[in-house]
């Protein structure tokens, strides 16, 4: 038996867009430790995605953002599935057409969009599949390692992913009155993904906060993914309501000599 005993266990995981997202390895994960996955994606060009990589694989194509989409796509894997132990939330949008703007000009269509796919997506996820968790089951989201850090360049994002977190402890306790399902979110510093991509004066961040780590490299989607199956699986029974920041240290080390040195001339 593997250390974290997911052999055969049913994971439900939702975002995988390409082989660069969070999403992608997390499935490569557990499908190495013997789970069995079931892939709910935006679109077809997902699902292609899907079936090239873990042929096999059931796929569903659901927009998080059409309330019928989700309740049809729900009753079929229910049907189709039952008893699903485990469901990764890696789902996150933000209309950046229009570039980034300063927070106070935040467009609210554009943050009520962002709110509705990429935290109440969680909760609706959580409420629609309760019915067909193992009660001893863990349910994850992927957030960022902090929403207190007013990074201009992730726009109204961080915002968002803290009412994400805010609904994680509350999922938690609302589900603890009839099940022992876990929610926990991982917390990860900015990674190399094709959604990172897409965020306007991203690669700049990015490159700061590999400088930022106490080893001087970037974190890696597959380090998040690791934790991912760690908190997916029974050996985290005792971990719940809680955000896992995954991000090699930079948190602490604002004041490292060499970025200091480089800033203050």
């Amino acid at each position: 038996m593997n250390f974290l005993q997911l052999e055969n266990k049913k994971i439900l995981i939702f975002g995988i867009a390409n082989k660069k997202s969070v999403a992608f390895h997390i499935a490569k994960v557990l499908k190495d430790e013997g789970a069995e996955i079931i892939c709910s994606v935006y679109s077809r060009e997902h699902a292609e995605t899907v079936e090239k990589h873990f042929p096999g694989t059931p796929v569903y194509i659901c927009d998080v953002s059409d309330d019928i989409q989700m309740e049809k796509t729900a009753s079929l894997i229910k049907e189709n599935h039952k008893n699903i132990y485990g469901i990764v939330h890696s789902i996150a949008f933000a209309n950046y057409s229009a570039g980034v703007r300063p927070f106070h000009e935040t467009v609210k269509s554009d943050f009520l969009q962002a709110v509705d796919i990429s935290c109440f997506s969680f909760i609706r996820i959580a409420g629609l599949y309760k019915s067909c968790m193992d009660s001893d089951g863990s349910i994850i989201t992927i957030s960022i390692s902090s929403t207190k850090m007013a990074a201009p360049s992730y726009g109204y994002m961080a915002p968002v992913k803290a009412a994400l977190d805010s609904s994680v402890c509350f999922l938690a306790k609302s589900l603890s009155e009839d099940s022992r399902i876990r929610v926990n979110a991982i917390g990860a510093s900015p990674l190399k993904t094709s959604a990172s991509a897409g965020i306007p004066g991203y690669i700049e961040p990015y490159l700061f906060a590999e400088k930022a780590t106490l080893r001087k490299q970037a974190l890696k989607t597959e380090e998040v993914a690791n934790t991912a199956a760690f908190l997916l699986s029974p050996k985290s029974s005792g971990i719940n309501a809680q955000t896992i920041i995954v991000d090699a240290g930079m948190a602490v080390n604002f004041f490292d000599k060499e970025i200091v040195s480089k800033t203050v001339k």
